[in-house]
């Protein structure tokens, strides 16, 4: 069996602290490597060797930081099906979405190729009698992420992309669910010409992310994962002084107006709602439909469509929907919701409840599901249930519809789906949730803008990747400079005002 290993200053280095967690690969429910559990001492050692390394990348200017971001994005290419593959050997998914995993990170590192445009500061000249002002976007030190198993390459990227090319070091704890890729994506960082100890991987668990909020050296901390572990990671990050952003959970609404392509947003739901087994935090897991008219006829339209969903390991080829759930522990609590729902009043009109893959009987496949007639009081729409399960609660107003989604205490994604312009736009304005579609199920914004919910999706004042990356990964240092003609006698014991 495989065993995997960190990756600190530039190698492969074996864990040192006994613990280990099994890595599976899900479709056939077996364990293909064990992961090796960092102890504080062995994260201690990454942060002072990447401590060691940061000075001297952040005195390179951020042209030639640049410059190693082109070489990355380069080799992602070159590289796509090798990463893809072991993508979807631990997680599940298929390769085209594996393959769209490496590429959505890949975005994010193409726009940290601005770095230069991005890190120049302001200047004010003659801000007073021969006096400059000007300031500075300084990098934080050594930098922190903590990334979750449904997307192994794309937010590590979202992460220590911008953070590395704003001159930090980076400390990465992928998942320990599916950690291949991460230490591959280091091992191409450092081919792109990054210099050893500036990305470090460091697999573990509680205790190394308890390590990493507990040191005094680490200057920032991200996370993406559970609303509770990010209340948790927010809370102690931010009571020992560091920068913190912390994405949550979703629950993410989908309202189908009566004058929207029913096919259109039937597709759409498919796609959105069953994608990656529904492990996606901009999964759309609630469909509106305004009316029971219009319910009754996207619930006619989803049916076939649901059933005939293809579900089966990456192996079978490119027109597999969806593969397995990445762990049984996953799949035994989508069956338990599932059968929550039903024992609550929900209408099953989708039973994947016997869904068997002949030949993968032992791998964490689970049927799709489709709810019809849930009510907000139900355990399946206030809970995310990350599986392929996707619940209809019925509005019978616009009105009703929008409240159901800006009342939910999640607010990552929501979508409309609509002919009207005047509904999109009153949509778009009113809705208290921080990524919006109209008639696009899943808006996660490109590179180039911001990625982030409201409420209990997100804590924290900064989003990902975008503008607000190069915000959060630097320090803004003001300088006020004045090189008078002379020597002036005595000194100025009064606060300097303009004349």
């Amino acid at each position: 069996m495989q065993e995997l290993t960190h990756y600190i200053n530039g190698a492969h280095v074996k864990g040192t602290s006994g613990r280990f967690a099994d890595v599976y690969n899900p479709a056939i429910g077996e364990i293909v490597a064990r992961v090796p559990l960092a102890s504080a001492d062995e994260l201690n050692q990454a942060v002072a060797t990447a401590s060691a390394a940061q000075p001297a990348w952040a005195a390179v200017n951020p042209q030639r930081r640049a410059r190693v971001m082109m070489k990355f994005v380069d080799l992602l290419n070159q590289n796509m099906d090798k990463l893809a593959e072991a993508l979807s050997r631990e997680h599940g998914k298929t390769l085209p979405d594996a393959a769209g995993d490496v590429q959505r990170g890949l975005e994010v590192v193409e726009y940290c190729i601005a770095a230069p445009q991005m890190l120049k500061g302001e200047f004010t000249d003659s801000a007073g009698p021969g006096i400059d002002m000007y300031s500075m976007k300084q990098p934080l030190g050594v930098t922190a992420g903590i990334t979750p198993f449904n997307f192994p390459a794309m937010i590590p990227m979202w992460m220590f992309a911008p953070a590395i090319a704003c001159g930090n070091a980076f400390i990465l704890k992928p998942s320990e669910r599916d950690p291949s890729v991460p230490l591959m994506l280091a091992e191409l960082m450092e081919e792109a010409g990054l210099p050893k100890g500036i990305l470090q991987v460091v697999n573990g668990d509680k205790e190394a992310v308890d390590a990493i909020l507990d040191h005094d050296v680490i200057q920032s901390v991200g996370f993406v994962g559970s609303t509770p572990i990010a209340e948790y990671i927010y809370g102690k990050g931010c009571s020992n002084g560091k920068r913190v952003q912390c994405f949550g959970g979703a629950k993410n609404h989908m309202i189908i107006m009566p004058d929207a392509d029913m096919d259109q947003a039937a597709d759409a739901l498919v796609g959105a709602g069953y994608g990656a087994a529904g492990e996606r935090c901009m999964a759309i897991s609630v469909a509106v439909p305004v009316g029971d008219e219009t319910a009754d006829r996207l619930i006619e339209k989803l049916i076939p469509r649901v059933e005939a969903l293809k579900v089966g390991p990456y192996t079978a080829g490119k027109d597999v929907d969806y593969g397995p759930v990445v762990t049984a522990a996953a799949k035994a609590n989508i069956e338990r919701l599932v059968q929550t729902g039903i024992d609550q009043g929900a209408k099953l009109v989708v039973d994947g409840r016997d869904f068997k893959l002949q030949g993968y009987e032992d791998g964490f496949f689970v049927g799709a599901h489709l709810f019809d007639h849930a009510t907000k009081d139900m355990d399946i729409y206030k809970t995310e249930i990350f599986g392929p399960v996707l619940t209809t609660v019925r509005a019978q107003t616009y009105e009703e519809a929008i409240g159901l989604a800006m009342d939910h205490e999640y607010g990552n994604g929501t979508a409309i789906f609509t002919r009207d312009g005047d509904t999109a736009r009153d949509f778009a304005n009113r809705i208290n949730i921080g990524m919006v579609g109209i008639n696009v199920p899943i808006p996660v914004p490109l590179a180039y803008h911001t990625f982030g919910g409201w409420k209990k999706s997100v804590f924290g004042d900064l989003n990902q990747h975008g503008p607000d990356a190069f915000k959060f990964y630097t320090r803004t240092k003001t300088v006020t400079s004045r090189w008078p003609s002379g020597i002036k006698e005595g000194g100025e014991f009064s606060i300097p005002v303009m004349e």
